[in-house]
């Protein structure tokens, strides 16, 4: 299992999703405003998040089946979804911003790693500690998210929006894992529908923080 790979095995950067939602899906319509512009945005969101649970179930489950060729496949995809959500950040808030978040996306995605690496080889202490350094990875993340957001989001709101995405995504990993395909598929279904509970506060907040897009 290579690390480089598997590093993007979950992307929980909310703030890049908006980015991209912001940067290639409404740069177009800069200049409109009103309802037709933020349910683009929510649409965009969706579509963004959607894939990112799709392409790192796929990629969970090609590296916990040891099948090389399917991972390289399923991680460049998600590899370049994660490009295009990092590549749009400080085209929306600033390479100042992007600059700070990336470090802190990076210790997020190296605890996932851990958790899989443990998963894979029945290492149960690794996998608790990985649970808990994602279970306090969420509030720090809540609190970067508050504060990009100029309190338009509340950390403890973006926290647990964070650790139900984590759970469902690890609740995937562990029917991988157990080869019960059934459960894998079934959890990935609110996995993907649970992206729409994140997108529809990111997209009010975002209009109202950008009102002259939206």
């Amino acid at each position: 299992m290579r690390k480089r790979g598997l590093k993007f095995v979950v992307v929980l950067a909310l703030i890049g999703a908006v980015a991209g939602a912001c940067g290639s899906e409404a740069a177009d319509d800069a200049g409109a405003a009103g309802s037709g512009a933020a349910s683009d945005l929510r649409a965009a969101l969706f579509r963004v998040l959607g894939e990112h649970v799709n392409l790192a179930a796929a990629t969970t489950g090609q590296a916990l089946a040891g099948n090389t060729a399917g991972f390289e496949g399923a991680a460049a995809a998600l590899e370049g979804n994660s490009n295009d959500i990092a590549g749009a950040i400080g085209s929306v808030y600033g390479m100042e911003t992007q600059n700070a978040f990336d470090p802190l996306w990076k210790k997020h995605i190296g605890f996932f790693v851990d958790y899989t690496q443990g998963k894979a080889a029945g290492d149960q202490a690794k996998q608790d500690k990985a649970v808990a350094d994602l279970t306090a990875y969420a509030d720090e993340f809540g609190a970067v998210i508050e504060s990009v957001t100029e309190e338009r989001l509340a950390k403890a709101d973006v926290s647990t929006l964070v650790m139900d995405h984590i759970l469902g995504l690890k609740a995937v990993v562990d029917a991988q894992a157990a080869k019960d395909f059934g459960a894998a598929y079934a959890g990935l279904r609110p996995a993907y529908a649970h992206m729409q509970m994140i997108c529809d506060p990111l997209a009010a907040a975002i209009a109202e923080q950008f009102p002259d897009k939206y």
